[in-house]
């Protein structure tokens, strides 16, 4: 009887019933509760260029405090009526949160360059300006540097070290005194395709982990320029932009204004390093030893492309006889390429001159851009290689289509749904790309000047060819606006941001 009833039993149909709290919507309570937090905190930045502003006297502090009271009653009229909110955030809510973000952040990151009369900007390039700093691109519509407010200066070199490991991984840090999971925001915000793997279990410990190695090694930079010649307040800038890999400077020369070897082996170092997966870092840091970057494919993989890349710029240079002397072609070709290729954008030449392939050869370089996990632009190295060794794979199966091959990557294997990911984000990358090309192209721009802005400002480097050689200025306001939103796009690794305009994304 009781095995008749079980069989009966067993026969019904199963339903399942999700309670409120597991829907697959985004929750815009707890996101609307985090998004306000996170614009409050983002109004902190005006402070410290506002005291700079008075101690200096250039009359600038009033566009900062306007613009600092301006975010921080938006966020606090977003945050007051959600505040009891209190629901762990999922992976999809991350994606939203992170998109919104960045967004947004750029757009009231502008209204200091607003309110300001030195520089008088127009909202687009108010806009164009903020997004390229929070996304660590380094393209710029602004001339006359030199003669700008400390303020201003300070105020650009800071958006990008703000945006360099990432605004969010930084709040994450602080989410659990708020009664909120992080994980999701760390997932949706951190570039690389193996974003699961952590340095420490809990994802607050990972977000602080991160940021005492980014300020080490922006404190180590900033002593390292002020020893070598640069002033204080020029090396604090540049120390930011070096580490963020952004590209922005206190003068209209560049890394070039100091005419100094020894600040550019500095800024090649710091570069190099800033290149490199911030989790090798810490494990380099806890073990003290480098033989972890010795043992990592990826890392050994970015240092041999930036070699093999300054050896063909280097002769180039020197065959043709583009300067005088063989050891400025050696020095040249080394910053330009470490800086291009590791999408910062500093100049101390202009490589739109250089003879024959190079300065496409630099543009191409930065599709790959640096490592994973670090905070340079970019597909990342390991996308590269993994593409790479998939190919070798496909050869091996033309040559043995009976035979079992796998990916690896130094001694770990790569499973196929990481390598179905990586596909995918480089067929969509490129997609993307294309797309945008298209649009430049129909807004006018010539195809050198739309194809070089574009790859300059997907790939988060700044500098680019054609009309857009020294600055973005005389470029139309709606190549501005397409090529603004390319720098979010590529910050956030097209997917992050494109997810948001699938149906799914929205389905209960």
């Amino acid at each position: 009887m009781s095995s008749l009833s079980s069989r009966h039993r067993s026969q019904r149909p199963t339903t399942f019933a999700l309670p409120p709290s597991a829907s697959c919507a985004p929750r815009h309570a707890a996101i609307r509760r985090i998004f306000g937090v996170l614009l409050m905190l983002f109004s902190c930045t005006q402070l410290p260029p506002l005291l700079i502003d008075l101690y200096y006297g250039e009359g600038a502090w009033s566009g900062f405090l306007l613009a600092l009271l301006i975010t921080l009653a938006t966020g606090l009229l977003t945050w007051l009526p959600v505040r009891g909110a209190r629901e762990e955030l999922r992976i999809r809510d991350g994606y939203l949160i992170t998109a919104l973000f960045w967004i947004v952040l750029g757009s009231f990151g502008s209204i200091p360059f607003l309110l300001i009369d030195n520089p008088r900007m127009t909202p687009v390039d108010a806009l164009f300006e903020s997004v390229s700093g929070i996304s660590t691109t380094g393209a710029t519509v602004l001339t006359g540097l030199d003669r700008l407010p400390r303020a201003v200066l300070y105020y650009r070199q800071q958006l990008q070290w703000f945006g360099g490991m990432g605004i969010i991984v930084l709040a994450v840090a602080i989410m659990p005194m708020l009664g909120i999971g992080g994980m999701q925001l760390y997932r949706a915000e951190m570039p690389g395709p193996l974003k699961e793997q952590k340095l420490s279990p809990r994802i607050a410990e990972t977000a602080k982990t991160l940021w005492l190695l980014y300020c080490g090694l922006t404190l180590a930079c900033a002593l390292a320029y002020w020893a070598a010649g640069m002033s204080l307040f020029d090396a604090i800038g540049h120390s930011f932009s070096t580490i963020a890999i952004g590209g922005f400077s206190t003068h209209d020369a560049s890394i070039g204004y100091f005419d100094s070897p020894l600040i550019e082996l500095i800024c090649m170092f710091f570069l190099v390093v800033s290149g490199i997966n911030f989790g090798l870092h810490f494990l380099a840091w806890r073990s003290r030893s480098l033989r972890h970057y010795l043992r990592d494919a990826e890392c050994r993989s970015y240092l041999l492309l930036l070699f093999a890349v300054f050896l063909i710029c280097a002769t180039t240079l020197m065959i043709h006889q583009h300067y005088e002397q063989p050891w400025q072609s050696l020095r040249y070709a080394a910053f330009m390429v470490v800086s291009i290729a590791t999408t910062t954008g500093f100049g101390l030449a202009d490589f739109s001159t250089w003879p024959t392939l190079l300065p496409y050869l630099l543009l191409y370089t930065t599709f790959i851009g640096a490592c994973a996990g670090s905070t340079g632009g970019g597909m990342k190295v390991m996308r590269i290689l993994l593409v790479y060794r998939q190919g070798i794979r496909e050869f091996q199966r033309l040559l043995h289509p009976n035979g079992v091959f796998s990916v690896k990557l130094g001694r770990r294997h790569i499973p196929d749904r990481v390598m179905e990911s990586v596909w995918g984000f480089c067929s969509i990358y490129l997609l993307t790309f294309v797309v945008l090309l298209l649009v430049l192209l129909a807004l006018g721009l010539d195809q050198l000047t739309a194809f070089s802005a574009l790859a300059s400002c997907m790939n988060n480097l700044g500098p680019a060819l054609g009309d857009a050689a020294l600055h973005y200025a005389n470029l139309p306001d709606s190549a501005k606006l397409v090529l603004s939103l390319a720098m979010v796009l590529g910050r956030l690794e097209v997917f992050s941001l494109l997810i948001l305009l699938s149906p799914a994304f929205w389905r209960f």
